[in-house]
């Protein structure tokens, strides 16, 4: 799947966790935070890569190959990208994308001999264009689980096993443990796990309720850094985007304040988002609150600034 994936599966994609008719099957897998020190890397890496498999696996024969539509309940229909980011997004780990030309750019690269459980493997067969045309999970043994045409669906598919994963391979990218929190967890985590947390319980409107659980887009932000212990007394875009100080965006780090405006060059926020690590971005707008990357042509030519509000010490 890639940019072309229809807009009417925006909306979808942006709370389909809330959805309630998932099966009880897919429900999501509960352990503790996932850690990112040293000590602890590999054994937190394996377990969660192993719950991302269980999950691709139980969906086998219960999805169908769609390149347009994406139905995140029962009969379910992925793209390769899209059913990628389902099992991680059901796991706790959120891709913030559906395209593979945006998951390439995330992670860390990894050499094809060695491949851990959990990475990403890409492939391109068009002749034509740079960005990867398919995506699979890397499984251990040699093989990846993806969701593979509209013949065969989700497979597991050994690496080696036919010319087109040999000719076409292009890339590895290693997004665990890039994409989960340190342990202990920073003051940066919270507010990403907070904000997640909060996703698809609230509603983004013109007026703020909090006892109701809606609220303006500042006000949101306020909300999510109050819950994480950070008063930031705020509820305007341009109060936001006047505290702290600025960062550079090669530099920005988990809780870190990202504005947007609605017309090119101008320095007037229409948009706060909140940095998630890794290129992702945490947005509350009138669909809701949705993940992104800031890969996003969008994103990229609307970006004005970005400002700590935290200490990252």
């Amino acid at each position: 799947m890639n940019k072309r994936f229809l807009s009417t599966t925006l909306a979808l994609t942006i709370g389909f966790s809330s959805f309630g008719m998932v099966q009880t099957a897919i429900q999501p897998i509960q352990v503790e935070a996932a850690t990112t020190n040293a000590q602890n890397n590999a054994q937190a890496v394996a377990a969660k890569a192993d719950q991302l498999i269980q999950t691709g696996k139980i969906l086998m024969g219960q999805a169908t190959y769609s390149n347009s539509v994406y139905k995140p309940t029962y009969p379910y229909k992925f793209s390769c990208a899209s059913f990628l980011m389902y099992i991680f997004e059901k796991n706790g780990v959120d891709l913030g994308t559906y395209n593979e030309n945006y998951m390439i750019q995330q992670g860390t690269y990894v050499a094809r001999n060695q491949l851990q459980k959990g990475d990403l493997v890409f492939f391109k067969s068009k002749k034509t264009g740079t960005d990867p045309d398919h995506v699979g999970m890397y499984i251990g043994d040699n093989k990846i689980i993806h969701m593979a045409d509209t013949k065969q669906n989700i497979v597991i598919s050994d690496l080696n096993s036919k010319p087109y994963y040999k000719e076409n391979y292009v890339s590895a990218r290693r997004v665990l443990p890039t994409l989960l929190s340190a342990n202990p967890a920073t003051k940066g985590d919270k507010i990403v796990e907070n904000a997640l947390t909060y996703k698809n319980k609230v509603s983004i409107s013109s007026t703020t309720n909090e006892s109701s659980l809606r609220f303006t887009a500042p006000a949101f932000v306020d909300f999510i850094y109050r819950k994480s212990g950070v008063k930031l007394g705020l509820t305007s875009l341009s109060g936001l985007m006047s505290k702290g100080s600025t960062v550079a965006r090669a530099n920005l780090k988990k809780g870190d304040l990202v504005f947007f405006n609605s017309v090119k060059g101008s320095k007037k926020p229409s948009l706060v988002g909140i940095y998630a690590g890794d290129h992702r971005i945490i947005i509350p707008n009138s669909d809701g609150v949705m993940t992104r990357v800031l890969f996003v042509d969008y994103y990229a030519q609307h970006y004005i600034t970005a400002k700590r509000v935290i200490s990252t010490k």
